[in-house]
């Protein structure tokens, strides 16, 4: 199976997109969204959200990402997946899936599934702006209210010329709530021709199995699933068994220094708690590594107590204030100072 890494506002930015991809089983990767209103956004705007531009829109360990677009306008949505694609992204993804209220309101995100001539007006404004080797795709729910309209928007999608399709096996509606109705996805593609990818509660090398059976995808994205536990691409793809706590420890390290390196203070420890929040759903340890830091706001406390947890991983102080060595991949630290389980 072919192993997508999700776009999760939040959590999986450039620094977990690093961490996860060094473990392995990840074959591909899409940035968090990039809103588009009004206006052609400024090549840092993009290299913010998608610093892998920089290195040929790879991750340090050479997976490619491809920058994600989210806005309602078809002629906005073409000037800035044209100057995405010029900075060198992998691709351009779509984002007809978003359930934020917010995103929603001003008619982004899941909103446009209420009306798939425009979700084809935007995706062939956006394939004509680009050139035709960078490859756009689109990642889409079931529906907005109901699923009612998710083979139109999908066909919509595939008429705009798209050359692939991510489906959310769930409406705005449902939210994240489970269960993921993977049987819809399997309706869907059989209204399309091109390449359809699941996505959707997908936990365990089991739910994988479960996903590609019922849905018929050869491609699955996965998100929380690999936010909680980061070697699922590997044991999904049949490399290795769930990895232990002790082989998350130099990756939460790892994590830590790029935290440190990219992100002010006072929001240092609130990232670091955030991935400890996902990981107790797989690793007891992960629960009394959470609640020891739960109430802890100071950056410099969490360094304490990670160091603690194993002295031969400590983080190099030194090296954390401030930006990153000369060395560093795309704003991150170079691949030496991340240890990956093997």
């Amino acid at each position: 199976m072919t192993i997508l890494l999700a776009p999760m506002e939040g959590p999986l930015d450039f620094a977990l997109r690093d961490i996860l991809t060094r473990v392995g089983g990840i074959d591909r990767c899409v940035s968090e969204f990039i809103r588009i209103t009004d206006t052609l956004l400024p090549a840092r705007a993009f290299k913010r959200i998608v610093p892998e531009l920089a290195h040929g829109s790879r991750t340090p360990s050479g997976v490619p990402v491809r920058g994600q677009l989210l806005g309602s306008d078809p002629v906005c949505m073409a000037e800035n997946a044209a100057k995405l694609a010029e900075l060198g992204s992998a691709g351009i993804d779509l984002n007809f899936g978003c359930p934020a209220k917010v995103v929603n309101r001003h008619g982004g995100g899941a909103a446009l599934l209420q009306d798939p001539e425009h979700v084809e007006r935007i995706v062939a404004a956006v394939r004509a702006a680009v050139p035709r080797p960078i490859p756009v795709s689109a990642k889409m729910r079931l529906g907005f209210h109901d699923d009612t309209l998710a083979e139109a928007c999908a066909q919509a999608i595939e008429a705009g010329g798209a050359e692939e399709l991510v489906i959310h096996a769930r409406t705005k509606a449902h939210g994240y709530r489970p269960p993921a109705y993977w049987d819809r996805i399997a309706d869907i593609r059989a209204h399309v021709r091109v390449p359809v990818i699941a996505n959707g509660e997908i936990w365990s090398v089991a739910d994988a199995h479960r996903c590609r059976d019922v849905t018929g995808c050869e491609m699955l994205m996965i998100g929380r699933g690999a936010v909680a536990n980061p070697g699922l691409g590997q044991a999904i793809a049949g490399e290795q068994a769930v990895i232990t706590w002790a082989e998350v420890i130099p990756l939460l390290h790892g994590f830590w220094q790029l935290i440190c390196a990219n992100v002010v203070p006072k929001h240092r420890a609130g990232r670091m708690k955030q991935w400890l929040n996902y990981l107790r759903r797989t690793y007891p340890e992960a629960e009394d590594a959470y609640m020891a830091v739960r109430i802890v706001n100071d950056s410099r406390q969490i360094e304490s107590w990670l160091n603690s947890l194993s002295p031969e991983f400590r983080t190099d102080a030194a090296r954390l204030p401030g930006t990153c060595s000369s060395d560093a991949h795309c704003g991150v630290w170079p691949a030496e100072a991340i240890q990956s389980p093997s």
